[in-house]
């Protein structure tokens, strides 16, 4: 079989519709396709026995995490030449179809029938292969975000071992959004970016010495850390990883602030010493589920003093035209975070509000991931040898394709970030807020 690559692209061009816009390469040495674009190399014929078993994202996923698909080139330009064709087809208001609607439709159609059984050749006799151990274990039984469940999903995504997200997120140990306040061109570092997203959510929590700071989902401590340092604060900071709280604590001892900053292993619907004069909660809230944000909201909302403020800084999704409809990624969920959703803005704000909160301020700052994403594959890239070494090859792929296609999502606007500011507006109306905020020195 030395056209395995031709006959890959015209089966791929008969399904789709349209030629492939990249090259391929195939398990055979055969290559096919437009010439100076990022080339598909198929590398086993078990790739193709992934997607016969599972088609679509999933398949692809485990054909990429196990090293059985591979993008030679620029892989942001090889994703965003592929996302038309194989992620967005239809446009965002195409209605999404369930697993059994779209068996069927293989079933009914000829020429489904016919590329099914071309790909079944291609692929060779054999059982469906094995998943990579790096996906999440299927046996997430029970209610979404139990405190149990939450606890085993943010462990597989973050107990991946910190010399790992030292190598991706650099120095200061921020998994989040920076903040850059000029552009690239300025030279400032990931770590100048970071540290003035970190300084930004201070002021505008308006933090002053004495006061108590929760920080929900800490990290590795760098917002206690910034915040007890530069502002004088007290501050708890709550994760579910036992990794991070080790190391967050570490750093807290090295700087000499174990009197003013706390490391806690502790879920948020847990606390019970508020209240804090001020919350931040960043990166965090998509953690938290569709089914248990109002509850999250009410939690934080009573944890805060009156006229106490809220930084909530959330990535957020585009409204689908049916909410019923929507679910996560199959890749996110099988291999990044397991049980993680997404919600539109709008929805934020509002349950925010519904739990009592005044909402003052919305800062979209989408742009500012895309930058970040691109700096952390840069540092995943220049220690790849490295990387792998820490974690595996398939943990490794899964890194750099999520965070490259999420740097691409968020340059597209398919998907958003926002820092939303609330208040727990005291009865009396008096929220304490300047008249002009946005300069952030109130």
């Amino acid at each position: 079989m030395a056209d395995a690559a031709q006959r890959l692209a015209a089966l791929a061009e008969e399904v789709l519709g349209t030629p492939l816009p990249i090259r391929i390469r195939a398990w055979d040495h055969s290559e096919t396709g437009p010439p100076h674009t990022p080339v598909l190399v198929v590398r086993r014929r078990r790739a193709l026995r992934r997607l016969l078993w599972k088609p679509g994202e999933l398949g692809l996923a485990r054909a990429w995490v196990a090293g059985d698909l591979d993008v030679e080139g620029d892989l942001y330009d090889a994703l965003d030449r592929l996302a038309g064709l194989l992620w967005e087809r239809g446009g965002p208001s195409a209605p999404r179809q369930s697993k059994a609607a779209v068996a069927l439709k293989t079933l009914r159609d000829p020429a489904l029938r016919s590329a099914a059984r071309t790909l079944a050749g291609l692929a060779g006799p054999g059982l469906p292969p094995s998943p990579p151990r790096e996906e999440a274990r299927r046996a997430r039984r029970g209610p979404l975000h139990t405190l149990r469940r939450d606890k085993e999903a943010i462990s597989h995504h973050y107990d991946v071992g910190n010399d790992f997200y030292e190598l991706v997120l650099g120095p200061s140990m921020v998994y989040s959004c920076a903040y850059w306040e000029g552009t690239e061109a300025d030279g400032a570092t990931l770590e100048d970016a970071q540290r003035a997203k970190l300084d930004l959510v201070c002021r505008k929590l308006a933090l002053r010495p004495g006061q108590r700071l929760l920080d929900v989902g800490c990290g590795w401590g760098s917002m206690v850390l910034h915040a007890a340092g530069e502002y004088g604060v007290r501050a708890v900071g709550i994760t579910l990883s036992q990794e991070q709280a080790a190391y967050a604590r570490k750093r807290v001892a090295d700087a000499g602030l174990t009197d003013r900053v706390e490391i806690r292993v502790q879920d948020y619907r847990e606390i019970a010493d508020g209240p804090y004069d001020a919350i931040s909660s960043i990166g965090m809230a998509e953690h938290v589920g569709s089914a248990r944000y109002a509850e999250y909201a009410a939690d934080l909302y009573s944890l805060l003093k009156p006229g106490g403020r809220l930084l909530n800084h959330q990535i957020a999704r585009r409204p689908e035209p049916d909410e019923e409809a929507y679910h996560v990624d199959e890749f996110i969920d099988r291999y990044v975070f397991p049980d993680g959703e997404l919600a539109p803005v709008g929805r934020t704000v509002t349950q925010l509000e519904e739990a009592g909160f005044e909402v003052r301020d919305v800062e979209a700052i989408r742009e500012h991931y895309a930058l970040t994403l691109r700096r952390w594959v840069a540092n995943l890239e220049a220690h790849w040898k490295q990387a792998v070494r820490l974690t595996s090859p398939g943990r490794a792929r899964v890194w750099r394709l999520y965070m490259a296609a999420s740097a691409l999502s968020f340059e597209r606007n398919r998907i958003g970030v926002n820092q939303v500011l609330a208040v727990r507006t005291p009865e009396g109306g008096a929220s304490g807020m300047p008249l002009r905020a946005r300069d952030w020195r109130g």
